[in-house]
């Protein structure tokens, strides 16, 4: 597998270094350790200041890249590093589709609500513009138990197939344990409860029949999902929730207590990304890990 883990020095990016070492590389393994020197302006009337500046940020971002090396030494696959100016979250990408790579991996430090919107991130941006998959690294909430869990979203599309396929060529170790989820969410899911009796009969009986259809089409589902998992993890656990997807999958991943969740997407841009998706929802709201897969 070949691997660009993009880093800016924080915290947050050395966590995802670290968190590759749970990670059993074969060393035919390749990481692409990769920095950007934001684009600094010149301007006439400063332009040595500007100069200097951009000589510093060189300087300082070769001993990026030699303290993350310096993380990832007893990792045994090919190492080598990439600098270059631009502007982050496009040069990232750009970097990711001219190498060519399987996986762009990134920390991020999990901002939520107005503060994710406000502040912008680049790990968000390159989740959504990037053809390539992109796994979010979070800073862990709580001690790792020494097995990688990952949720693994199913909804059948090409999109979550491809995603489960990818899981199956990550070098995970042979302990991971991946639990396959599928949402039903159904038109009539946002009734309460309490007002079913003023429901209409004849209508319970069709909401009963789609029901069972819906149940067959989420075992399906599952099914399929198993067989390609099965390529690469032991341990598999299949589950049906009824519900919105992006909650079910949070809830879910923090039940089972989870490493990373995948989910596909379609990694629409422009307007149509502006309006946001499960996986958007998913990555800026989970607590763990996020793998955007893309088809």
């Amino acid at each position: 597998m070949k691997i660009l883990l993009a880093v800016d020095g924080s915290r947050y990016s050395e966590e995802a270094a670290r968190f590759l070492k749970n990670f059993n590389f074969s060393p035919d393994d390749e990481l692409i350790v990769f920095h950007v020197i934001s684009n600094v302006p010149f301007k006439d009337d400063v332009e040595s200041y500007y100069a200097s500046l951009k000589r510093i940020k060189q300087e300082i971002g070769s001993k990026i890249l030699d303290s993350t090396i310096e993380i990832l030494k007893p990792i045994n696959l090919k190492l080598s590093t990439a600098l270059v100016d631009g502007y982050p979250d496009s040069s990232i990408v750009d970097a990711a589709i001219d190498s060519d790579v399987d996986l762009i991996v990134m920390g991020s430090r999990g901002l939520k609500g107005i503060k994710s919107i406000i502040l912008g991130s680049t790990a968000r941006a390159a989740a959504v513009t990037s053809p390539k998959p992109v796994l979010v690294v979070k800073p862990l909430k709580r001690e790792s138990k020494g097995k990688l869990k990952i949720l693994c979203a199913a909804d059948g599309s090409d999109y979550a197939v491809n995603t489960a396929r990818l899981l199956t060529l990550m070098p995970f170790n042979d302990a991971a344990e991946i639990t396959a989820l599928n949402v039903i969410s159904s038109a009539h899911i946002d009734i309460p409860e309490r007002y079913w009796m003023e429901v209409d009969d004849k209508i319970k009986e069709d909401v009963a029949k789609i029901r069972e259809s819906e149940f067959a089409i989420a075992d399906g589902i599952l099914k399929k999902t198993r067989e390609i998992l099965e390529k690469k993890f032991k341990k598999i656990n299949l589950s049906i929730k009824f519900g919105d997807p992006s909650i079910e999958i949070l809830n879910l991943a923090e039940e089972i207590e989870a490493d990373i969740i995948s989910v596909g997407s379609s990694g629409m841009r422009g307007v149509k990304g502006i309006l946001g998706s499960v996986s958007r929802y998913v990555l800026l709201n989970a607590d763990c890990s996020v793998l955007i897969g893309k088809l």
